[in-house]
């Protein structure tokens, strides 16, 4: 498949060591190493983590053709803090380069000429209007493409606003059972007690979405699609960081349901995906597909 990824480019900063991340990147790369052919909308500086970037996309397979250079503004970073059980804690410094990648005409124009199968984004990108209203415009200018959004919030860097707009015209959406909690309370819940299924519906409902995951740690993932809920039960592993397992998951998802898979086998094998990458450091650690079928049960695909 083709695939264009939108967002930013930054650098993860844990325990004085850097790893290239933002979640559309290391997506773009988890779903390159599941085959598929990716292209990566975003922008670095003209410094030296900006190089380093461009180099590491071209190693990892991801084409650059759409990842703009901005001239005095930095690459972005994000400190990382990691709890006991591996869980981050990000704290993102903005204004970077990625908040300067204008999707212009010209460039919207470029992309659609890729005729990509799958637009992924999330929402860190679109906390500013003018990204968003781009985004939203080249949605528009390829409806032939399917759609995912991968919520991914990050405390001060997100809208309700934004997250309605980007759901309200997206049929695949994606986040972890924390974000899925906080966002209950934007949906009227009549004094109904919270659950993931709940939250499903009821989003479904408001936002005319086909397909909701939601990602539940180590206990794996409910989805819920065409009105029908299922969960797909975790798989243990030790865990090195989870930096990055979510958007792996996001892409072997997405690669599941451009197979045909039905949704318990696409959740079945993402939930793997996510735990060999938490099973190793960084978000874009080093792992093959014939790594995952013996994780789950050996039935390949």
């Amino acid at each position: 498949m083709r695939i264009v990824s939108i967002g930013e480019v930054l650098w993860d900063v844990i325990d004085g060591a850097e790893y290239l991340g933002g979640a559309p990147l290391n997506f773009a790369a988890h779903a390159h190493k599941l085959g598929h052919e990716v292209y990566l909308v975003s922008a670095v500086g003209e410094d030296e983590r900006g190089a380093r970037a461009l180099d590491a996309m071209r190693r990892l397979g991801i084409a650059r053709e759409f990842v703009l250079t901005v001239p005095d503004r930095p690459t972005g970073t994000a400190q990382v803090e990691l709890d006991p059980s591996g869980k981050p804690m990000f704290r993102i410094v903005r204004p970077a380069a990625y908040d300067f990648a204008r999707l212009t005409p010209e460039l919207r124009k470029r992309i659609a000429r890729v005729q990509p199968d799958w637009i992924y984004f999330g929402t860190l990108f679109h906390t500013s209007k003018t990204a968003l209203a781009a985004t939203l415009t080249l949605l528009e200018e390829i409806p032939s493409a399917k759609r995912i959004y991968d919520v991914n919030l990050r405390e001060g860097h997100w809208s309700l606003a934004a997250v309605e707009k980007l759901a309200s015209c997206t049929p695949v959406i994606k986040l972890s059972d924390g974000e899925a909690e906080f966002l209950d309370a934007s949906l009227d819940s009549n004094g109904e007690e919270t659950s993931v299924r709940r939250f499903c519906e009821r989003w479904c409902d408001q936002y005319n979405c086909q397909t909701v995951c939601v990602t539940l740690g180590e206990r794996g993932c409910a989805v819920y699609h065409d009105r029908l809920y299922t969960e797909s039960p975790g798989i243990k592993v030790p865990v090195a960081d989870t930096v990055g397992a979510g958007d792996a998951f996001a892409a072997a998802f997405v690669h599941g349901m451009g197979e045909g898979w039905p949704m318990d086998r696409c959740a079945a094998f993402a939930n793997a995906v996510a735990a060999l990458v938490a099973s190793r450091p960084g978000a874009i650690p080093e792992w093959r597909v014939d790594e995952v079928w013996p994780m789950l049960g050996g039935k390949t695909g």
